[in-house]
C-alpha cells in the first residue's frame, strides 16, 4: 500500500490575516486605554482630594470668612429649590446667623431665561429671614470653576466659605483655592436621605475631578467672564 501524502495546511489568507492584526491591535490599544484612563482619573481625584485637606470643617467648627459663596444646583420648574439645594441653602442661611459669614454669594445656573437658580436662591433666603442687602447673585455660575474663577475675578472675592454637599466639596474648595480664593468648606448631609440620587452624584465626581484637574491645568477663563461687579463690597459694607 502506498503512504499517502502529507496533508497540506492551508495559509490564511491575506485579508484573514490583516483582520487577525487589526483585532490584535484594537485589543491592546483599548487595554490601554483603559489603564490610561483609569490612572488618570485616580490621579485626578487624589489630587482634588489632596489640596482640600484641612479645608473642609463641620458647621461649627469653620473659621470666619466675610462670605459664603453656594454653589447652585436643580431648581424646580416651579421655582422652588430641590432638596440638595435647599440644604446648601439652609447652611448659608445659619453661617449668616451665627456670624460666620457676613454675606452671601449666590452662584448658579441662568443661561435660560426660563431657568434661574440665583433667583430662586435669593427668594428661598429672603423668604427664610436673609436680608435681601446680604445677598449677592452671580448668574453665570455655569458649573463649579467658573463660579470659582468669577468669584474671584468678577466679585473680587478674596476669601470664602464654600457650601455644597459633602461628596461635592473637595472638589469645589480645591478648584478655589487655586483659582486664587482663601477658601474653607461647609458640607451638607441633609440630601444623603435622597440615597439613589446621592450615589449616582458622588459616582459622577471621579469623571468630574478629571475635568476639573484639566479645566486648573489649562488655566481657562469662564465660559462668561464680564466686568467686574461690586456688590459683594457693597453688601459687607452694608453688613
Amino acid at each position: 500500500m502506498r503512504p499517502r501524502p502529507p496533508k497540506l495546511t492551508r495559509r490564511p489568507r491575506p485579508a484573514a490575516r490583516r483582520r487577525t492584526r487589526w483585532l490584535r491591535r484594537a485589543v491592546v490599544a483599548a487595554v490601554v486605554g483603559a489603564v490610561l484612563l483609569t490612572g488618570g482619573t485616580l490621579a485626578s481625584v487624589h489630587w482634588i482630594r489632596a489640596g482640600a485637606e484641612g479645608h473642609i470643617f463641620a458647621e461649627q467648627d469653620v473659621p470666619e470668612a466675610p462670605v459664603a459663596l453656594v454653589l447652585g444646583t436643580k431648581v424646580h420648574p416651579d421655582g422652588t429649590p430641590s432638596p440638595f439645594l435647599t440644604g446648601r441653602l439652609e447652611i448659608a442661611r445659619r453661617l449668616l446667623a451665627t456670624g460666620k459669614v457676613r454675606a452671601i454669594l449666590l452662584s448658579g445656573d441662568n443661561m435660560n431665561p426660563d431657568y434661574d437658580e440665583p433667583g430662586a436662591m435669593r427668594r428661598w433666603l429672603v423668604d427664610n429671614g436673609v436680608p435681601a442687602t446680604r445677598v449677592v447673585l452671580d448668574h453665570a455660575g455655569f458649573d463649579t470653576y467658573d463660579s470659582c474663577a468669577r468669584a474671584k475675578r468678577v466679585f473680587g472675592v478674596q476669601r470664602a466659605t464654600v457650601v455644597t454637599q459633602s461628596f461635592h466639596l473637595p472638589r469645589a474648595v480645591t478648584v478655589c483655592r487655586r483659582l486664587g480664593v482663601d477658601a474653607n468648606g461647609v458640607g451638607d448631609e441633609t440630601a444623603r436621605r435622597y440615597d439613589r440620587t446621592w450615589r449616582i452624584s458622588s459616582t459622577r465626581e471621579y469623571g468630574a475631578c478629571v475635568k476639573a484637574a484639566l479645566d486648573l491645568l489649562s488655566g481657562r477663563d469662564p465660559a462668561h467672564l464680564g466686568r467686574r461687579e461690586t456688590g459683594v463690597q457693597d453688601a459687607l459694607r452694608d453688613a
